[in-house]
């Protein structure tokens, strides 16, 4: 029987609904130090350096923890792999907030942030691949747009605003430890409230080899050298972003004398216009293509609006709603990437979870990639803050180059399709076995 209700007039698969709230909640509480603690670091007396190298050994940890997700969810299910991440986000943030920042300990805060890593995208990209095995194929880009509006919705939209409003009641760092409630609040209602049977067991096969698994979630970046070109597009997507969080706080703060809370506003209206435009792009991809939306909107529309958000304020000094608008916009054009969350088991059908993988490694690398650039630019080549901002303007101008090669194959429109008729059947079968119990 065909899907009905609210939800599925919206594009969200109707079993998976609490799944997307319980991970926007979970987000918010990751997304709560975002703005911030780089400044807090740099106000207690630590260097640039120390803050690019604790954001880039994290990036590291995210970025493999993003390729575990595929794998862990075939041989242990997307719900396990979940739980895990909620798990290891909650024990290492009681390390992190305890021995290391509460007393001021750079080794400890670069230890316990570095292994947090592992923790949020093994729950984040544990429910996406959930998704991609659970969710129609005719939803898929929908249903994308939904989790990266979940996803960018918490981290760091609201988790920002969160932090703007609880700051001046409570502290910097009591606002750290509140993130801990919402992050656990969060992971319960995704894996308690969510019943649906695909992501409780295994996605493998019961014979499936652990090893050869683990292998082919990397060996299909040659075997299907377009996940390997996806993998290097979605690393440039959010690069900017991580490298930005990084970078532009001390730059609208101490340079261009925003306040704090003006800086944490910005930053909640980059990521407003991501998450609108998050909803948007999976939708349009469903009507107009997924490779259209990504090459235009995304790839090209970042070339143009990076340079925009550096430069805007700085011919209109202390104009906050300019420099807003042109955050705005930037935010949209990164959310214009999504659909390569829906358009990768297109290209790999018979592989769904390796080839989410690697999105999920590329996704992961970003978050390294993009403070590792601001580094290189600034250390090898000498640039300032504006040779960074072209360069990574050039970076969206390859990804678009790349993307020229993400065309679906006819036999993987068969297969597909072939997928889509068992899962008609299947249902068709459950819903006249739950008449004849009736």
């Amino acid at each position: 029987m065909p899907q009905r209700g609210l939800a599925a007039l919206l594009g969200i698969p109707q079993p998976l609904f609490f799944g997307f709230v319980g991970l926007l909640l979970f987000m918010v509480g990751d997304g709560v130090e975002a703005g911030y603690l780089d400044t807090y670091m740099l106000h207690h007396g630590h260097s640039q350096g120390d803050v690019n190298l604790m954001f880039t050994t994290y990036g590291v940890t995210v970025m493999l923890s993003a390729w575990l997700a595929g794998p862990l969810s075939d041989l242990y299910g997307p719900k396990r792999t979940m739980w895990a991440g909620l798990l290891l986000w909650a024990l290492l943030e009681v390390g992190f907030l305890s021995l290391g920042l509460g007393p001021d300990n750079l080794s400890m805060t670069l230890l316990f942030y570095t292994l947090r890593g592992f923790a949020y995208p093994l729950f984040a990209y544990g429910f996406l691949v959930w998704i991609a095995a659970a969710t129609p194929a005719r939803m898929l880009g929908s249903a994308a747009g939904w989790f990266w509006f979940s996803f960018s919705a918490g981290l760091p939209t609201l988790g920002s605003q969160f932090a703007r409003y609880t700051i001046p009641y409570i502290g910097e760092l009591a606002t750290f430890w509140s993130s801990l409630g919402l992050v656990i609040a969060g992971g319960l209602i995704a894996l308690l409230c969510v019943r649906e049977p695909i992501g409780a067991k295994p996605l493998a096969q019961a014979n499936a080899d652990k090893k050869q698994i683990f292998f082919g979630s990397i060996s299909i970046m040659w075997r299907e050298p377009k996940t390997f070109a996806s993998g290097i597009i979605r690393t440039i997507n959010t690069s900017s972003e991580y490298a930005f969080l990084a970078i532009m706080p001390a730059f609208f703060v101490d340079q261009l004398h925003f306040s704090q809370s003006q800086w944490l506003d910005l930053l909640s209206l980059i990521f407003l216009g991501n998450i609108l435009f998050n909803l948007a792009a999976g939708m349009l991809a469903d009507k107009l293509g997924h490779r259209f939306v990504i090459a235009i909107g995304g790839c090209v529309g970042c070339c143009v609006t990076i340079p925009l958000f550096y430069y805007v304020p700085l011919w209109y000094p202390g104009n906050f709603a300019l420099a807003a608008i042109a955050g705005f916009v930037y935010g949209g054009t990164v959310a214009a990437f999504v659909p390569m969350s829906g358009l990768m088991p297109l290209i790999c059908p018979k592989e769904k979870a390796a080839a989410l993988s690697i999105l999920g490694l590329g996704a992961g690398a970003s978050t390294w990639v993009g403070p590792a650039v601001v580094s290189v630019c600034e250390s090898w080549f000498g640039m300032g803050l504006e040779g960074v901002i072209w360069s990574f303007s050039g970076l969206y101008l390859l990804a678009g180059v790349m993307t020229l090669c993400l065309r679906i194959s006819p036999e993987a429109r068969r297969h597909t399709e072939m997928l889509e008729k068992k899962k008609k059947q299947s249902r068709h079968a459950d819903f006249r076995g739950a008449q004849q119990t009736a």
